[in-house]
C-alpha cells in the first residue's frame, strides 16, 4: 500500500487567489526589473543615511524648520489649513466618550480613539435626535452616498437639548447650503 505523505488537495488556482490568472490584468514582473528596484531602494536608503539629520542655521544657530515666517519659535500647526471666518457661530458638544464639532470647516466626530471629519460639500443632510426619557443627544451625519454616522453625547442635564438645537440650528444656517435652494 502506497502512503502519500502530506497534503491531498492541489492548490487552487484563479482570480480570486492570483490577480495574474487573468491575462492583462496585472502586468508581469520581470526579474530584471525587481533586481533593479531593489538596487534602486538600497541607493536611497543608503543617500539618506549619509545626509546629517538637520542643518543649523549659519545666522542663529537654530534648526531652520524651527521657526515661522512671523519670527515665532514655535512651528505653525495650522500651516496647511485654509482659514475662514474664525467668528462665525461654532457648535460643540462632548462627554466623557464622544465629541462633536461644527465649524467653518466642517463637522468633526469623535468616539474614544476614533475620529472622522465631513467637509461641508461631503454632507447630504444632519439629523438630530432628543429621547423621551433619558440624557443623550443623538447627532447623525448623512452622505449623499447614503451612508450614515450616528453618535451619541449624553447631556448633564435635559435642557440642554434644547441650547445644543439652537447653537447647531445656527451653525447650519451658516454653512450648510442646501441644493434645493
Amino acid at each position: 500500500m502506497e502512503q502519500r505523505i502530506g497534503s491531498g488537495s492541489q492548490p487552487l488556482e484563479g482570480a480570486g487567489f492570483d490577480p495574474a490568472f487573468i491575462p492583462g490584468l496585472t502586468s508581469p514582473a520581470s526579474k530584471k526589473e525587481d533586481a533593479a528596484e531593489e538596487g534602486v531602494v538600497e541607493e536611497t536608503v543608503l543617500e539618506r543615511a549619509e545626509e546629517p539629520e538637520a542643518k543649523a542655521d549659519d545666522e542663529t544657530g537654530e534648526k531652520p524648520d524651527a521657526r515661522d515666517d512671523d519670527g515665532d519659535d514655535e512651528p505653525s500647526a495650522d500651516a496647511g489649513d485654509d482659514e475662514a471666518p474664525a467668528d462665525g457661530p461654532v457648535f460643540e458638544a462632548a462627554d466623557r466618550r464622544a465629541r462633536i464639532v461644527a465649524d467653518h470647516k466642517g463637522v468633526r466626530l469623535t468616539l474614544d480613539d476614533q475620529e472622522c471629519e465631513f467637509r461641508w460639500d461631503e454632507i447630504g443632510a444632519l439629523e438630530t435626535e432628543s429621547p423621551r426619557f433619558g440624557k443623550r443627544y443623538t447627532v447623525t451625519v448623512h452622505t449623499p452616498d447614503r451612508r450614515w454616522y450616528p453618535i451619541e453625547i449624553e447631556a448633564t442635564a435635559r435642557s440642554r437639548f434644547k441650547e445644543w438645537d439652537e447653537q447647531l440650528d445656527a451653525v447650519l444656517d451658516a454653512y450648510f447650503e442646501d441644493d434645493a435652494e
